[in-house]
């Protein structure tokens, strides 16, 4: 996995519950009809214009409410190259890494890009470059330990490597 992200930010605000990712008469749906609709009640436009490795912005809290994990498959499932958020719920936070989604935590992010923006994420050195003001957001580096899961691509590629010795 890259730990340079390169794409258009979506902005969504604060406290955004799991169910407002996929609503929850979707959750047994399949993947591909799901993730048609993601986040489709707070922008529309998102499922049907998200491009691969776009950035999704997020204000306080994001991932709310319950700790469905499908919230993370289908944002993966679009294509979102990372999400950056002010804050995450713990949970969500936690189901990320764990299914290989980049998330990155940058106070003050949402007051600093415009839905459009071109944005630059390193995961590694934890920078938000917006090439389309020139501004950059310094936030914590993802620790070693994620990443290597994010590299792995989830909890579960990763616990084959460490059980089978082939993690570095």
């Amino acid at each position: 996995m890259r730990m340079r992200i390169r794409g258009r930010c979506w902005l969504v605000g604060d406290n955004v519950p799991t169910d407002a990712i996929v609503r929850s008469h979707l959750i047994t749906r399949p993947m591909d009809e799901i993730r048609r609709h993601v986040l489709e009640g707070l922008n529309p436009r998102f499922p049907l214009e998200v491009r691969t490795d776009d950035v999704l912005v997020a204000g306080r809290h994001f991932g709310q409410s319950s700790g469905r994990a499908i919230a993370v498959r289908a944002l993966k499932a679009t294509g979102v190259g990372c999400v950056v958020a002010e804050s995450f719920a713990r949970t969500f936070y936690r189901n990320a890494f764990e299914m290989g989604l980049p998330i990155l935590e940058c106070p003050g992010i949402t007051g600093r890009v415009s839905e459009g923006d071109v944005l630059t994420v390193d995961l590694e050195e934890g920078l938000v470059i917006d090439e389309t003001t020139g501004s950059q957001l310094q936030a914590a580096p993802i620790p070693p330990f994620l990443r290597r899961m994010l590299e792995a691509g989830g909890i579960i590629p990763i616990a084959r490597q460490l059980a089978e010795g082939t993690d570095r």
